[in-house]
């Protein structure tokens, strides 16, 4: 027997639906939910166990997968079977993980985890809009300790029209590609792409997402009503002291205040802030601190940030003595790796990143195989963060959802500036050699310069800024930082990132920590961004201006030309004989694509010397010569046949045609040689196909003078002349008798 289905419906106001319904599916889960919109179904669970972990932090893992079956598709590679997960599926888990985590409670540590999977595809629906909504409905139906419903949706905008949650054809046509995470009453979370839009503009979008999330919420708390609300589990929560709390303050704040106000180094900083924590700790004796020597260290950690903050609110300094809307110093230089298509340093503060650029045909596109998607990126780019560059030694275990993220929000803060005719393959790689402060935005800066530097004719150069929000509810009173230093993300309300040209946003990433953070703060945030985006800029194109004219000498250079498809077998020969050996004669890339839309060939050629580029366009020029009936043409004689001469065209080489017996001249001829002779260079004109042989014609008497006197035999000259050929090789056989 089906057990009972409880449902509700969200109704997305243009006919769409999204249903969220518990019940039938795992159901020893602590909670779950199916979430359909069209045949789109995702499966959500989430369990958490009843034991704090002896950790602390709250261990959570949120897990996305896509499953192949639920597009009718089996996976790639040997095993077929999913394996590691996509970058697609890591930035769906962590644009969820960013809005969950915050609501759980601090004293919270039980082992968590929150798994969506993509069930069922529907080519119109773009599950990672819905995988929020699923994540926090299933929690709402479990017992953890909570705080509020939340929901993630997509904004798009179309014609000035926003749209909430666009088709993927939809998106194609947006400027605005954007993930809201919020509950019914505060925006958490904001990421995504835009083509150079206003901050104003931005703001417009995050409202507009933020009423259809009300309504997803509103939905979930429905469902867990009747469903049966549980009630809230109890856990150990962590141990407090209010006694100790105010001593180690007492201890810790004015020392802490007056290190602050110094503006000094991070190492330097840091260790007079160890320094102070250290006097503390052995205030203490040893029987204390292994009573409560863990709530000393956390008391001084709160302790320090209330320090902190509070010399920003009060007096505009920071830790490093700028003011707060003061960026750090900048210095930049490309060309730096000599052997590199494109390269460029960028150094802001104690943050440097170093961007490699290398170029490459379509065969070098990044491919995407994902049951929701398939495709591929012909821009992409990489992000290292390797542990020296925070002075750390820490195991490299592959590449982390953290490195994974902030090369996404760097590739789609640039990959708009890319030109659409840009005819290579680009990759860029940042390597994160410093950090403190925002290292994707540094790389967005040493990416703009390494692809101008490699000759990649970008639209405009794009900067990019962290920024920082520190604020009192209280008072009112609040601080918007520019060029967040690592300290300052970790004791802040709001970071964010915004990346844009001199005209208009690119990318952001948001993550608010503060309950209502009104929109005139953001808009005001937004627009200090802006103004310390412009001053970086400056920096960048005082470095370099605009894009090389040309890529670097030992940079290959690319050249684009399409041929009907009719030749492509020609061009590639007898099992790729042609295109192999044209390759290694010229020493270049040759790589052949179709294009399904003109059903033409798309050839790219790469490589290093013109020379070799020229040969090959040559080659293509000879393979798809078409002479046109009544033109003249300059011939070479390449054999002597009894019946007439091989000729090849002097402007296609390789490009053959006969030149019969007949047409060589008006007078009769015995022997080919008689007239031409091998290498001789002629002029012949093109008759096109002859319908009696069926065969191309080309004749060379056409364009001699027809001698005085001269009678056509019956049945034409032309006959009569191949009948003599005919004749003349009998007779050549006669002799070798």
């Amino acid at each position: 027997m089906i057990p009972k289905v409880f449902k509700e419906v969200i109704d997305l106001g243009d006919g769409r639906e999204i249903s969220i319904e518990t019940g039938k599916l795992a159901k020893q889960a602590h909670g779950s939910v199916v979430v359909k919109s069209g045949n789109c179904m995702l499966l959500c669970t989430v369990v958490s166990n009843y034991k704090q972990s002896d950790v602390d932090f709250l261990p959570l893992t949120v897990d996305y997968r896509e499953k192949f079956a639920a597009a009718g598709r089996y996976p790639g590679g040997f095993f077929k079977r999913e394996a590691r997960p996509s970058d697609g599926e890591v930035l769906t888990m962590r644009l969820v993980d960013r809005v969950l985590r915050p609501l759980f409670p601090k004293d919270y540590h039980a082992e968590t985890q929150v798994m969506i999977q993509l069930m069922s595809h529907d080519d119109d629906v773009m599950p990672d809009a819905m995988a929020g909504l699923a994540a926090s409905a299933a929690i709402q139906l479990s017992d953890f300790p909570f705080e509020c419903a939340i929901s993630e949706a997509r904004v798009g905008r179309v014609n000035g029209e926003f749209i909430i949650n666009p088709t993927r054809s939809q998106l194609e046509e947006s400027d605005i590609d954007m993930m809201i995470g919020a509950s019914a009453d505060s925006v958490m979370m904001v990421e995504g792409e835009m083509k150079e839009i206003s901050e104003e503009e931005m703001v417009e979008a995050i409202k507009f997402a933020h009423e259809h999330i009300k309504k997803q919420c509103e939905a979930q708390l429905k469902l867990a009503e009747a469903f049966g609300k549980k009630e809230t589990r109890e856990y150990e929560p962590e141990r407090e002291d209010a006694d100790l709390e105010k001593k180690i303050k007492d201890m810790a704040y004015d020392k802490v205040y007056a290190i602050a106000k110094g503006g000094s180094a991070k190492q330097e900083r840091g260790a007079a802030f160890a320094e102070i924590k250290e006097e503390i700790i052995a205030s203490f004796t040893e029987e204390e601190l292994e009573d409560f020597g863990d709530l000393v260290s956390k008391y001084y950690s709160k302790a320090e940030k209330a320090a902190v903050r509070d010399l920003t609110l009060n007096e505009g300094l920071r830790l490093d003595g700028r003011k707060t809307d003061e960026i750090r110093p900048i210095w930049c230089e490309v060309d730096y790796l000599p052997s590199t298509h494109g390269s460029a340093v960028f150094t802001r503060g104690e943050t440097q990143a170093l961007a490699t650029v290398t170029l490459g045909t379509s065969r070098e596109a990044n491919q995407i195989d994902m049951p929701s998607f398939e495709g591929e990126e012909t821009f992409y780019l990489h992000y290292n963060f390797p542990p020296f560059s925070t002075g750390e030694a820490r195991p490299i275990r592959g590449t982390s959802r953290r490195e994974i993220g902030h090369g996404n929000l760097a590739q789609r803060a640039l990959k708009g500036m890319i030109p659409e005719d840009c005819p290579y393959t680009v990759r860029v790689v940042s390597e994160i050699l410093e950090s403190n402060g925002s290292s994707s935005m540094a790389t967005v800066c040493s990416g703009t310069m390494a692809l101008m530097d490699a000759g990649v004719k970008l639209k405009k150069p794009v900067s990019g800024i962290a920024m920082g929000l520190i604020s009192d509810a209280e008072s009112g009173n609040f601080a918007v930082l520019s060029d967040i230093l690592g300290d300052e993300d970790h004791l802040g309300d709001m970071d964010f990132k915004v990346t844009g040209t001199a005209d208009g946003i690119t990318a952001c990433q948001m993550d608010i920590k503060v309950k209502g953070l009104s929109y005139e703060i953001l808009v005001k945030a937004l627009k200090q961004a802006a103004d310390g985006r412009l001053h970086i800029l400056e920096k960048l194109t005082d470095t370099i201006s605009a894009p090389n004219a040309d890529v670097k000498s030992h940079a290959p250079k690319m050249v684009t030309v399409r041929i009907d498809n009719e030749y492509i077998g020609a061009l590639i020969g007898p099992g790729g004989k042609v295109i192999q050996e044209l390759q290694k004669e010229t020493g270049t890339t040759i790589v052949i694509n179709e294009d399904p839309e003109t059903e033409e060939g798309v050839v790219e050629i790469l490589g290093t010397d013109q020379n070799g580029i020229d040969a090959v366009l040559a080659k293509i020029d000879a393979l798809t010569f078409k002479p046109e009936v009544g033109s003249v043409y300059e011939v070479k004689v390449i054999k002597i046949l009894d019946f007439g001469a091989v000729v090849e065209y002097v402007e296609a080489p390789g490009n053959e045609v006969l030149l019969h017996i007949s047409e060589l001249a008006w007078e009769r001829t015995d022997n080919v040689t008689d007239v031409v002779n091998m290498g001789d260079v002629i002029d012949v004109k093109y008759f096109g196909f002859d319908s009696r042989t069926k065969k191309e014609k080309v004749s060379r008497k056409a364009l001699l003078q027809k001698p005085e006197g001269y009678k056509d035999r019956k049945g034409g000259g032309n006959r009569d002349n191949q009948n003599k050929g005919r004749d003349n090789r009998n007779r050549d056989n006669k002799r070798r008798d």
